[in-house]
C-alpha cells in the first residue's frame, strides 16, 4: 500500500520534533497505522534550517500554499501558529481536499466553527490532539474514551508557564516579578508573557475542551479570563496555612442556567492530586457521571511531547483514509447537527466559594461590620484567620474562606466592604474549588 504523504507547514520546535518522531519510530508507526507515513514536503521561511534537517528527504519550499495545493499530499500538518495566515492555509488545504492536523489552539478557539464546517462540507477531517496539553491525550479521552459519560465538569492546569511561576512563588517565597524573570531566563516564558500569565492561552485550550465535553460550538469570546500577575506571595502563604494551594485553573462546568467557562487563580485543597502538580507540568481533571473523576497528567509543551500528539493524529487520520471515512469520529465529539445551543454563563452568575483577604484597622467592631455586609449579601464564612499586628502596627490582615456564593453577590459585598473607613485598600478575592 502506498505511503501517506504529509505536507509540513513549519519545521520549528514542534515541526522538527514531528520529523524526528516519524523518522525514529517509522516502523512502529507503520505497524500501527497500517501503512507508511512520510513527510514529503516542508514549508518554512528558514530554508537553510529546513534543508539541513530534512537532508534531501523532502521537498522544501518557502511558499506554504505550494504545499496545501500539491496533488501528492494527503495530510497537511499546520505548525505555524497564529490566527491569520494559519487560518488561510488550513482553509486552503481543506478546499483542496486535504485532511489537516494542527496544534494551533488559538486558531481553533477563535475560528474552529468555520474550519470544522468547511471540513465537514468537503468530506475531510481536522485533527487537533496537540492543540491542548501537548503530549497528554486529553482530546482523545473526551472524544472517545469518555463517550459513554455525561461530562459534569473539567478543571485543568493547562498552562505550564503559569504553573511554574506559582510553584516557585510557593516553594521559594518569591514575588511574582522575580519568578517571571526566572521563567524567561529558563525559556519557559516568552519575552512578552501576556498570553500565558493573563490566562489567554489557557482560555483558548479550555474553549476547545468545553466544546468537546458539552457538545457546543467554540465560544472563546465568552470565556472569563483572569491571570496570575496580581497574586502576591502573602496570598500564596495564607492559602497554604489554610490547607490550600493556588493554581491557575481552566474550569468548565454544567450549571442549571448554562455552561461555566472560566480561567482564573483558584484555591484547591492541598490533598487533591491536581494541587500537587508542580513546575511546567499540565494536568486535567474530568468528572463524568459514570466513571467519576479521572486525571490526565503529563508534559503540556515541548518539542517531542507535542510531536507525540501530532504523530498520533497522523496515525488516526491515516486509519480513516485507509478505512471508511464516512464513519469518522465527529470533530467536536457530537454529530455536527446535534450541537447544543446552551448558553455560556457570565461570570456574575457563577456560584463557587471564595478566599477574601482584607487589610483593616486593628480596632473593635471591624469584623462585625464586615460580617453584617457578608450576611446581607447571602454569604456565609467557612473559615477565618486574623493575624496579630506587629508591635507598634495598627493594621492587620483578615483572611476568610466563604461557603458557596453567587459571584455577583460577592462583587456587591466587596464593594460595600471597601467603602468602610476601617478597611484599607482593595479586597483580594480568589475563587476556591473543592473539585469533588
Amino acid at each position: 500500500m502506498k505511503p501517506i504523504n504529509v505536507g509540513l507547514l513549519g519545521i520549528g520546535t514542534v515541526g522538527s520534533g514531528t520529523w524526528t518522531v516519524l523518522e525514529r519510530n517509522r516502523e512502529e508507526i507503520r505497524r500501527r497505522a497500517g501503512r507508511s507515513i512520510r513527510i514529503a514536503r516542508v514549508a518554512d521561511k528558514d530554508l537553510a534550517r529546513a534543508r539541513k534537517l530534512t537532508q534531501g528527504r523532502a521537498k522544501v519550499t518557502s511558499d506554504a500554499f505550494e504545499v496545501t495545493r500539491a496533488p501528492d499530499i494527503d495530510i497537511v500538518v499546520e505548525l505555524i501558529g497564529g490566527k491569520t495566515i494559519a487560518k488561510d492555509l488550513v482553509l486552503d488545504a481543506i478546499a483542496h481536499g486535504k485532511n489537516v492536523v494542527t496544534a494551533n489552539k488559538a486558531l481553533l478557539a477563535t475560528h474552529g466553527n468555520q474550519i470544522f464546517a468547511a471540513a465537514q462540507k468537503r468530506g475531510v477531517t481536522v485533527a487537533f490532539e496537540a492543540a491542548v496539553c501537548g503530549g497528554i491525550p486529553i482530546i482523545k479521552a473526551l472524544r472517545e474514551g469518555l463517550t459513554a459519560n455525561r461530562i459534569e465538569w473539567i478543571a485543568g492546569i493547562i498552562n505550564g508557564t503559569s504553573n511554574f511561576i506559582l510553584s516557585e512563588m510557593r516553594d521559594k517565597g518569591l514575588a511574582f516579578g522575580d519568578v517571571l524573570a526566572e521563567a524567561q531566563q529558563l525559556g519557559y516564558a516568552e519575552a512578552d508573557p501576556t498570553f500565558d500569565i493573563e490566562g489567554i492561552d489557557a482560555a483558548h485550550k479550555l474553549t476547545i475542551l468545553s466544546a468537546l465535553a458539552f457538545g457546543t460550538p467554540m465560544q472563546f469570546r465568552k470565556a472569563y479570563t483572569e491571570g496570575i500577575s496580581k497574586l502576591t506571595r502573602e496570598d500564596i502563604a495564607y492559602a497554604e496555612e489554610l490547607g490550600y494551594r493556588i493554581k491557575l485553573l481552566g474550569i468548565t462546568r454544567r450549571a442549571k442556567k448554562g455552561i461555566e467557562l472560566r480561567v482564573h487563580p483558584t484555591l484547591v485543597p492541598a490533598r487533591r492530586l491536581i494541587a500537587n502538580v508542580e513546575g511546567v507540568m499540565n494536568a486535567v481533571l474530568v468528572k463524568g457521571d459514570a466513571v467519576g473523576p479521572t486525571l490526565y497528567y503529563g508534559a503540556g509543551a515541548g518539542s517531542l511531547p507535542t510531536a507525540s500528539a501530532v504523530v498520533a493524529d497522523l496515525v488516526d487520520v491515516t486509519r480513516l483514509i485507509t478505512a471508511d471515512p464516512g464513519h469518522r469520529v465527529p470533530h467536536l465529539a457530537f454529530q455536527p447537527d446535534r450541537l447544543s445551543n446552551v448558553s455560556i454563563l457570565p461570570i456574575g452568575e457563577v456560584e463557587t466559594s471564595y478566599y477574601l483577604r482584607l487589610r483593616v484597622v486593628d480596632q473593635p467592631g471591624v469584623l462585625a461590620d464586615i460580617a453584617r455586609i457578608l450576611a446581607k449579601s447571602k454569604i456565609s464564612i467557612d473559615a477565618m484567620v486574623q493575624k496579630e499586628p506587629s508591635e507598634g502596627e495598627s493594621r492587620v490582615d483578615i483572611v476568610m474562606l466563604t461557603h458557596r456564593a453567587v459571584e455577583k453577590n460577592v462583587d456587591a459585598a466587596i464593594g460595600a466592604i471597601e467603602k468602610l473607613r476601617t478597611v484599607l485598600g482593595k479586597v483580594t478575592r480568589i475563587r476556591l474549588e473543592e473539585l469533588l
